[in-house]
């Protein structure tokens, strides 16, 4: 696999991952385009297939493992699968884009092993763990259960954050915004918007 540079950020649920890849998305200069990952689990609320996620049947999974499709998967919880398909890399390779994941921390590390060069490898780091519960109860798109899943593994997924690239604390939305942006900017060898030297600070 040859294309261009791969960004990864992962987190615990809730730590503002996802808001920050969008952002970073809408800024042209980046040259980003989203990776989708596939999933078992069913659909939330107003998702859409080939947009949000790619939703298969548990089976359908299963045998895309089988046959060496993903970059990388993980049962996240029992019969919940995740992965990356390696087509839908190469796709986003062929549009001659660099390839931004927002993606489980098991997962984000895999894929920074196979392709060390290549990959930016970013953690977002939520103030605590309590308002982890805060944000994820604000959702109402899960169960009490569900979320106290998702919390116990969150503290697991924090003590992973030292193995990324760098760590981005998202305590102030703004400045999280501003920092991932330089980040992936000196990464992907983007000119800054004001001109000024990419080495300044």
């Amino acid at each position: 696999m040859e294309g261009g540079k791969l960004i990864i950020f992962s987190a615990p649920s809730g730590s503002g991952k996802t808001t920050i890849v969008r952002y970073l998305l809408e800024q042209p200069e980046l040259n980003l385009a989203f990776s989708v990952s596939a999933t078992s689990r069913p659909r939330r609320g107003k998702e859409k297939h080939g947009e949000h996620y790619y939703f298969m049947s548990i089976s359908e999974f299963k045998n895309h493992i089988k046959q060496g499709d993903f970059l990388e998967w993980e049962e996240v919880y029992r019969d919940n699968f995740y992965g990356t398909l390696i087509s839908e890399v190469e796709r986003l390779w062929q549009e001659g884009k660099n390839v931004i994941f927002d993606i489980d921390v098991a997962g984000g590390l895999r894929i920074k092993r196979k392709f060390p060069e290549k990959t930016l490898a970013v953690f977002v780091k939520p103030p605590s763990v309590d308002e982890l519960k805060i944000r994820l109860k604000k959702r109402s798109t899960e169960s009490d259960e569900k979320i106290n899943m998702r919390i116990a593994k969150a503290s697991v997924e924090l003590a992973t954050a030292p193995q990324f690239d760098r760590i981005i604390k998202n305590y102030d939305l703004d400045v999280a915004l501003k920092e991932a942006h330089q980040l992936v900017a000196e990464f992907v060898g983007a000119v800054p918007k004001s001109g000024e030297d990419k080495s300044a600070n």
